[in-house]
């Protein structure tokens, strides 16, 4: 597994993350054993991986509940990164939702602390304040921001907050943030956490067709708008999205890889990116995509595949917001 540090920080995480929103259960994600979700933490620990991440809001505070029964007796060999809500970021209501995810997750620090999506109903200045408060009193070694476009990143910096990472949804078909937001992020020092990576299965291979994706895994602008989950109002592009999901699944069978493993190898290579985030919910599956961490492919094999993705890339354009389109998308 390879190392490095994140951002320009001397946070060094593992090059593959593991994504806990799932292990929390709950809708679209199903029952979870709790005993099974530990030991897929446990065993993600004794693969290499170094950094966990969660946040308040998955699974109404379980996915963290179960990340601090995991990690709590072996807190020295894990990075733990969770998520504040951007509703809950007036400085009082910071330190009340810290506290209770410090509870949660069994510990006196949080490695990682981010804002989950852009601040828009409170004061951007006072929230990075009070975050800033809960860094210097050690409760938090570092911050970090999610889902934040190039406005919501100089408003940000404005407040002479200096986060050192952002996290994004970023997979071989859903290359947005490489219009605007990943150069910003590079030329500012953030490390990029690359989330949904495989499309939820989708670059695993696990779904041939539009037809044959769940629901809860089809509300993106990759969909069609008819999907009764969906809420973007688009088009959608199913149909360049399954083209190329049928080449890169005849390139992985072509260079003998899993189709999961070439997909995560490919995001964990692009430039800023210092960690990539998979969901495994069990061990056997957190194995099958660990190769990936140790796979560099050539230059010919990234080009490839971002010819491959190109149509889709054009396609959806160059709004970040996979959920929501137009006026209300929330990333800008």
């Amino acid at each position: 597994m390879r190392m490095g540090n994140l951002g320009r920080s001397d946070l060094q995480v593992s090059v593959l993350g593991l994504g806990c929103w799932p292990l929390g259960g709950g809708a679209g994600w199903g029952d979870t054993d709790q005993a099974e979700a530990i030991a897929t933490i446990h065993a993600a620990l004794d693969l290499g991986i170094t950094l966990f991440d969660t946040a308040e809001g998955y699974n109404a505070g379980r996915s963290e509940e179960i990340v601090g029964r995991a990690l709590h007796d072996r807190r020295h060999r894990a990075v733990i990164a969770t998520k504040i809500s951007p509703q809950n970021c007036t400085p009082a209501a910071i330190r009340e939702h810290c506290e209770a995810s410090l509870r949660r997750l069994q510990t006196d620090m949080i490695d990682l602390y981010q804002v989950h999506w852009p601040i828009r109903d409170h004061d951007v200045a006072a929230a990075f304040d009070a975050l800033q408060t809960l860094q210097r009193e050690g409760k938090v070694r570092h911050l970090g921001v999610s889902n934040f476009g190039v406005q919501d990143m100089a408003a940000m910096l404005a407040s002479g907050a200096r986060p050192i990472s952002n996290q994004l949804h970023y997979s071989l078909l859903s290359r947005a943030i490489e219009t605007d937001i990943a150069p910003m992020c590079q030329a500012e020092g953030l490390g990029i956490m690359a989330y949904m990576a495989l499309l939820q299965g989708v670059l695993a291979g696990a779904y041939a067709s539009a037809a044959e994706t769940p629901d809860f895994r089809a509300r993106t602008r990759h969909f069609a708008p008819t999907r009764p989950a969906s809420n973007h109002g688009t088009p959608g592009a199913e149909d360049e999205v399954f083209a190329a999901v049928a080449r890169i699944r005849e390139l992985a069978h072509d260079l003998g890889l899993p189709m999961a493993v070439l997909s995560l190898a490919w995001v964990s290579a692009r430039p800023g990116v210092g960690c990539v985030l998979i969901g495994s919910r069990r061990p056997d599956q957190l194995a099958r995509n660990l190769p990936a961490g140790a796979l560099e492919l050539s230059p010919e094999v990234m080009a490839t595949l971002d010819a491959i993705t190109e149509p889709v890339r054009v396609k959806l354009g160059a709004n970040p917001d996979y959920w929501l389109a137009g006026e209300r998308a929330r990333i800008r």
